[in-house]
């Protein structure tokens, strides 16, 4: 049995821009073309491809606007960095013309869902096989990874007019909180942000916040509260990293009837794991110890979800023993079902989870 599911952190835009990756082609055939390039060598050997999508039935996506500041770029080949927040603006803007060509120009291969009705939509098309020969369009979930690109809350209605849904303030530390390995609170910046992001209704994300702005964040944010990827930091003992879930957060999180992805990156599944380590040193169970910590904290499977973050700086050489694409994804069914969840509790886990907090928090 498979199950439909919904992947809540991909870079697709960041890719497409900075490698070049066509996200219609194959994983395996974008391997083959990118072979002894500057791609897998950056980023490792890519883990998306339209064809995957379909083979793990993976019918939507949370497609990230995503930008770094200067000080943090990877290398002269990281071309989505920004010194000022004019330039995070107009790079984020060209992230999101990514978007709007895939999903215009080829709307059978990838669908933007801005509201229920396209949620609705995408699903019903899903839920019927594919013709031969063919597949079902990917929906595409827009989230603003790092909100530096918002010079002012007053912009905000643009951005929701244009698709996007969810917004993540933080990346490393911004004028707006503190951030992966930048620790810090909510500044007066990030409250203003906060409030009119509830004034319109977007959904806010979690990840990468430093763990004192995320605790404030949930006394203070009365919308929709995720975290689209992040492990839980009690299962990578001697990490102090603010990048991971301390449980206070999680508990939080589950308190506002929010959804945590879990990350599939061995760095974040395995504390001190590197490359040179290999893919058999954190086999695939560990990343449903992941699963099965966050579901015992909260008591039940309707809190977790799968947020990827593939091609996210990371490749095939970086992700558990078994996974060659975001395809054997459903190998962690029968895991679970070993473990004794019941086909409700994945399909939930998979994608439901996900699917029930659009349902609530999209627009009409």
């Amino acid at each position: 049995m498979t199950y439909l599911i919904v992947d809540a952190h991909e870079d697709l835009a960041w890719n497409t821009l900075t490698f070049g990756r066509d996200y219609t082609r194959s994983a395996f055939e974008t391997r083959r073309l990118e072979a002894g390039g500057p791609a897998p060598h950056h980023n490792g050997d890519t883990l998306l491809g339209w064809p995957e999508y379909q083979q793990g039935r993976v019918a939507l996506v949370f497609s990230t606007l995503f930008v770094s500041p200067l000080k943090r770029a990877m290398g002269e080949w990281d071309t989505q960095a920004y010194t000022t927040f004019d330039e995070a603006r107009k790079r984020t803007l060209t992230q999101l013309g990514v978007y709007r060509r895939l999903t215009d120009e080829l709307p059978d291969h990838f669908r933007l869902v801005r509201s229920r009705a396209d949620l609705e939509q995408q699903l019903a098309r899903w839920r019927k096989p594919a013709p031969e020969g063919s597949g079902h369009p990917v929906g595409l979930v827009l989230l603003l990874e790092n909100a530096e690109g918002i010079r002012d809350p007053a912009e905000l209605p643009e951005w929701w007019e244009a698709g996007l849904r969810i917004i993540g303030p933080a990346w490393a530390g911004t004028r707006f909180c503190g951030g992966t390995r930048e620790p810090g609170p909510l500044t007066k910046d990030g409250q203003s942000l906060l409030e009119a992001m509830a004034d319109i209704g977007f959904t806010l994300d979690l990840s990468h916040m430093d763990r004192q702005a995320a605790l404030q964040a949930l006394d203070r944010y009365p919308k929709a509260i995720i975290a689209s990827h992040a492990n839980p930091l009690a299962r990578l003992p001697g990490s102090e990293s603010n990048r991971h879930l301390s449980d206070d957060v999680i508990d939080g999180i589950f308190e506002r009837q929010g959804v945590i992805g879990v990350v599939p990156y061995n760095g974040f599944l395995k504390h001190g794991w590197t490359i040179k380590d290999g893919r058999q040193a954190v086999p695939l169970q560990v990343l449903a110890d992941c699963i099965d910590y966050y579901c015992q904290r909260a008591g039940d499977a309707l809190h977790v979800g799968i947020g990827s973050d593939f091609d996210g700086g990371f490749g095939l050489q970086s992700v558990p023993d078994g996974i060659d694409s975001v395809a054997d994804l459903q190998k962690l069914a029968p895991i679970l079902e070993e473990r004794g969840y019941a086909s409700t509790d994945i399909a939930a886990l998979f994608g439901g989870n996900w699917i029930d907090l659009l349902q609530r928090s999209l627009p009409l």
